[in-house]
């Protein structure tokens, strides 16, 4: 079954560009600044556990070389039989295969790291190089009954800037602690890839309305959830095959403010560059809007900064800043 939001379709419909360097606007490769906003090309790989790896490795091959900027790839994919070290073959091969095609991949695996075992999600870069390495901090029950058991992550959560933003990695079970999304949310992840054994489901809508990121799913039940900024539903897409390969492209620089104090700015800005930027969500119950940028090389961040708006998750953090330096003591302690 296969469900697009409208605003998932015109997201799709974005030419999609591949992008290279370490800056997101002045360094963007083949062709980029022809699009506007910064659209980010996005494979997901959903298939249950333990498929053929040269399978997985031919997909990943045909999906780089049709263009893209990112590929996902479910939790401990290959299984959870055989640690492998990040200079294993898995590692090896897939970052061959992203220095080939110059994308990221998000590549999980069972890994050793001396009397440790992790259940990790490696981000490889552009250059086929290790970006970060994040270790499931919360493994479900049957993992610590692997022999050797699966250690919980000793490190904070991973949050990685590439070329196009902030990308935080979580996996599975992680889903259930409310503190690993909220720590993701203060590194400044923008964007973060779930890969899973299950769905997930709204409980991950819920992170993605709190915290205002994105946030794409890769999972055994071969099902591919993204969810937007603002908590809506993008894609929820699965197929009929063994395999469900979700292609989508996600506009990087669409930025989500409150009403507060920023009305009578958002106006004079769209009513001053209204052919470059439009408001492209309005939600009153919430009292919050999205703007988006329509014509190529202008960015909505520095634009609407330059007019004084506030990000909502700026808001949020200022907010809760200064009404506990009010009280004199933080809330959450």
């Amino acid at each position: 079954m296969k469900r697009r939001t409208v605003l998932t379709v015109c997201m799709t419909l974005v030419c999609a560009c591949g992008i290279a360097g370490t800056s997101r606007w002045t360094h963007m490769g083949r062709g980029a600044l022809k699009q506007a906003g910064l659209p980010v090309r996005m494979v997901s790989l959903c298939f249950q556990q333990g498929k053929n790896p040269d399978e997985i490795l031919r997909v990943i091959d045909v999906e780089g070389a049709r263009g893209t900027d990112l590929i996902c790839l479910p939790e401990a994919w290959r299984g959870q039989n055989n640690p492998e070290s990040l200079e294993g073959e898995t590692i090896t091969a897939v970052a061959g295969l992203a220095r080939k095609h110059h994308c990221y991949i998000v590549c999980p695996i069972d890994r050793r790291e001396g009397q440790f075992r992790f259940n990790s999600s490696v981000l490889i870069d552009r250059e086929g190089n290790i970006a970060c390495v994040y270790d499931k901090i919360f493994p479900y029950w049957s993992e610590f009954d692997l022999k050797p058991p699966v250690d919980p992550g000793r490190k904070d959560v991973q949050v990685y800037e590439t070329d196009f933003g902030k990308v935080g990695l979580a996996i599975c079970y992680d889903a259930k602690f409310p503190e690993v999304w909220q720590r993701l949310r203060d590194r400044g992840a923008e964007l973060v890839i779930w890969s899973s054994a299950y769905s997930g489901g709204t409980e991950l809508q819920a992170f993605a309305l709190l915290h205002h990121y994105y946030i794409v799913t890769s999972t055994w039940t071969r099902d591919c959830l993204v969810y937007d900024i603002t908590g809506a539903c993008l894609l929820d897409e699965k197929s009929s095959s063994d395999i469900t390969i979700a292609r989508f492209t996600l506009d990087m620089d669409r930025r989500i403010y409150h009403f507060n104090f920023n009305l009578e700015k958002r106006d004079k800005l769209l009513s001053e560059h209204g052919g470059e930027i439009i408001e492209e969500v309005n939600l009153p119950r919430e009292e919050w809007f999205v703007l988006k940028a329509r014509k190529p090389g202008v960015p909505v961040r520095e634009l609407a900064h330059h007019y004084g708006l506030e990000e909502l998750r700026d808001y949020k953090d200022r907010s809760r800043v200064q009404i506990d330096e009010k009280r004199g003591f933080g809330f959450a302690k």
